[in-house]
């Protein structure tokens, strides 16, 4: 999470990271303001790539999180947690992502139009069962 989103200033910090073997890493810790946001995820289909984006609603943290000393930001996923969830796993959406205050759906569709990628969006209107559809139907597409 770039520091470009922190709701206040942005502290560098050492803390133990337990993994690895190696020196504590320096790390900036923050808060990223809440607010409409994309994630999105790019996943090898093995025979084309996906992009999954799913809207968010980023919320400010209501408590300090001081064991969690990194860049945070907690969301909602729309249209639901139930129902954002189930098509995040059907459609294969990965652990990282990349997340975005400032870019539309309108630009990342552009995006997945201009480099052949498949585009999947998990938003408001979400449908799970028509979720699933679109999912069967790309995969006749694209054999």
């Amino acid at each position: 999470v770039d520091a470009s989103l922190a709701s206040g200033k942005a502290s560098l910090e050492v803390h133990p990271l337990g993994i690895g073997g190696k020196a504590d890493p320096a790390r900036l810790v923050f808060n990223v303001a809440g607010g409409d946001a994309l994630n999105a995820s790019l996943i090898d289909m093995g025979n084309r790539f996906r992009l999954l984006v799913n809207e968010v609603t980023a919320v400010e943290a209501e408590n300090e999180l001081p064991n969690l000393p990194v860049a945070r930001v907690l969301w909602k996923p729309l249209p639901d947690m139930k129902t954002g969830c189930a098509a995040w796993i059907y459609a294969g959406g990965a652990h990282h992502t990349a997340y975005s205050q400032n870019l539309t759906t309108e630009h990342l569709l552009d995006f997945a139009n201009i480099a052949g990628l498949e585009y999947v969006n998990i938003g408001a209107d979400t449908k799970i069962n028509q979720f699933r559809n679109e999912l069967h139907w790309n995969e006749v597409f694209y054999k």
